[in-house]
């Protein structure tokens, strides 16, 4: 059959794309996002399975590529569609900005089996300015009321010449791949470069009742990626999966000012009283000792920090299955005197206005969950960082979200470390602040890396790269004589820069030092002064694995950090983001070699308005960091 259009703009549509196959182009043409920018076409083919096309900028993004699940991928009939459209605004408990808009126009489309018409699959695609996304919706119209899925057949056809910026793992470092020869399967986001300038990244929104899926690549087809679901969902019926996106933009870095999409795809907050969730600046502590603790939290006040945390070894080793995280028994491998008194550190912070937060392993979360929750609220306890999750599976999927969950009924903030990844569901529960996920300092990556991060891992929201300060050998002399030693690869002024290019609610700082580290550096204002959470967000400039400038305001102040990669460069940031007509005292903290500080950062002060440029020289591996303050 050859295909039917119905108008010149699907006729259109189709020769953008390049397309020719035959089908029949479902109901009142493509849909398009408010800007008209995004253009999806959703096509049914001869033997019922559904595909889709979409384009920006009337460039193509995806060719015809594949929708559907096991058992829902062909033999269908389009029996009905419906557009909807939604321009609303809301605000965030805390974010990268203090309000978001979600505004997109959405079909539904509904599907019934040829064989089983009774039986209903609706496919609901939104069409945002920042991309598309789209998920699968199951009719309470099957027998048993449930429905077993093994394979999400969904793939994305790109382009000739597309590139994917790759990580097997979600703690990997990233490659620059053409889509062919994957080692594996890909992390999301997943990040691609497309030959006609275009950039556009595949992830997924609203993961929580529901199994990871990464990314491989379609050994049927070539430029094809397809999903990889970790293991099969089975579930009651009605359910949706999660969403399917495609962020798109025309420069990298706004893809990372498009990331609203990812929350924007989640329910909203179901945490009635959230007074009680506090964002800020956190320090490890490493001595697990009364002492050490309590000099630690002098040191928070002294540095406007706003929380400690003990680390692994407070009840015992954290792989010891008779570990019990309900008392504090200090692992002798971490310190062999066992005299820390928990009561009185916390009594001891809060005094000071300084929180707690506790790490527990998921061996001892997953057996003593119910029982640690009311104990620690009971103690006065901030949060706790789960540690070593199990993710993937459809099983601890389900668990990490409902004990995340239960946190909040104990008025409980929780990080969530190691290989998991963020899917949006801090809009609707904002008591988890922040995750892992991400090759950071315990690592300690070059910088390169550090210009990958921005435009990968950071889209899909806040990450704990516990930012380093002291840890390099001039500083430490004890590292000097470490064999393999893993040290700072970067310069000083790149990490300060850090604590505004890396959003994360809750920051860890000074990672892998003590309070006696410090000499009180004239630099340590900044990370002294640097909020973790904001109203607004920019992304300057910056190029993949180059370099990233990114502005962002707190009231009236607005922060910059600049980094580069392994290769030293010069920058010029304007200050266009600034209000017009007022003009500001910039204190930039940059890296000087002649600098008499032992870290070798100095700083300077000038006077912009919305019309300077600031040149900013960057060494291999270096950063800049600015604080810009009104003038009144």
């Amino acid at each position: 059959m050859k295909s039917l259009f119905i108008s010149y703009r699907r006729i259109l549509f189709l020769m953008l794309a390049g397309l020719s196959a035959p089908g029949i182009w479902a109901q009142k043409g493509p849909l398009a996002s408010p800007d008209g920018k995004v253009v999806f076409g959703l096509q049914l083919n001869d033997n019922g399975s559904p595909a889709y096309r979409l384009t920006y900028e009337k460039k193509a993004v995806l060719l015809s590529s594949s929708l559907g699940v096991d058992g829902w991928a062909d033999g269908l009939d389009l029996k009905d569609t419906r557009s909807v459209r939604n321009n609303t605004d809301w605000k965030p408990v805390y974010g990268e900005r203090s309000v978001i808009r979600d505004h997109y126009n959405a079909r539904i489309y509904t599907f019934g089996k040829k064989e089983v018409p009774s039986q209903q699959l609706q496919i609901e695609v939104r069409a945002y300015n920042e991309g598309l996304a789209f998920r699968y919706l199951f009719k309470d119209s099957f027998p048993d009321k449930r429905l077993r899925i093994e394979k999400d057949l969904t793939t994305f056809q790109l382009p000739e010449g597309t590139l994917a910026w790759f990580a097997g793992r979600a703690q990997a470092a990233y490659q620059l791949l053409p889509l062919n020869k994957w080692p594996g399967e890909a992390e999301r986001p997943l990040t691609l470069q497309l030959r006609n300038g275009l950039y556009a990244a595949l992830a997924g929104a609203g993961v929580v009742d529901y199994c990871r899926t990464k990314f491989v690549l379609d050994a049927r087809k070539p430029n094809t990626i397809a999903c990889a679901m970790f293991d099969a969902v089975e579930r009651s019926i009605p359910f949706s999966t999660p969403w399917r996106m495609i962020l798109l933009a025309e420069k990298p870095g706004a893809l990372l000012e498009n990331n609203d999409l990812f929350l924007n795809l989640n329910p909203p907050n179901e945490i009635a009283n959230t007074s009680w969730i506090r964002p800020g600046k956190v320090m490890r502590e490493i001595t697990l000792s009364t002492s050490g603790a309590k000099k630690l939290v002098d040191f928070a006040v002294k540095r406007h920090l706003q929380y400690i945390h003990f680390d692994a070894g407070w009840y015992g080793h954290e792989y010891d299955s008779a570990a019990d995280a309900s008392r504090v028994n200090v692992d002798p491998l971490r310190n062999p005197v066992n005299e820390l008194n928990m009561e009185d550190v916390i009594r001891y912070a809060r005094q000071r206005g300084i929180g707690v937060f506790l790490y527990v392993n998921q061996i001892a979360l997953a057996k003593q969950l119910d029982q640690l929750l009311p104990l620690y609220h009971q103690w006065g306890i901030a949060g706790i960082k789960f540690g070593f999750v199990n993710v993937g599976s459809y099983r601890w999927t389900r668990w990490l979200h409902e004990a995340v969950k239960k946190c909040a009924r104990y008025q409980l903030m929780v990080d969530i470390h190691d290989e998991y990844r963020p899917t949006g569901f801090s809009r609707t529960y904002p008591n988890l602040l922040t995750q892992e996920g991400v090759r950071g300092n315990e690592e300690m990556p070059d910088a390169t890396n550090n210009t990958i991060l921005p435009f990968t891992r950071f889209l899909c929201g806040p990450a704990d790269y516990t930012i380093c300060y002291y840890h390099r050998p001039e500083l430490k002399p004890s590292l000097a004589k470490t064999q393999n030693a893993r040290v700072l690869k970067t310069t000083s002024a790149h990490q300060i820069a850090l604590s505004v290019v890396y959003y994360s609610p809750l920051q860890f700082m000074y990672w892998y030092d003590r309070p006696e580290d410090s000499r009180d550096e004239p630099e340590l204002e900044f990370f002294d002064r640097v909020p973790t959470v904001w109203d607004d967000t920019r992304v300057l400039d910056g190029a993949i694995g180059q370099y990233v400038t990114v502005a962002r305001r707190s009231k009236k102040d607005w922060f910059v950090g600049s980094i580069t990669n392994n290769d030293a460069r010069k920058l010029r940031i304007s200050c266009s983001f600034l209000p017009p007509g007022k003009k500001y005292r910039a204190k930039i903290y940059y890296d000087d070699p002649a600098s008499p500080v032992r870290t070798r950062v100095s700083i300077k002060q000038v006077v912009v308005d919305a019309a300077s440029v600031i040149d900013t020289p960057l060494p291999a591996s270096g950063g800049q960091a600015i604080w810009l303050q009104p003038v009144k």
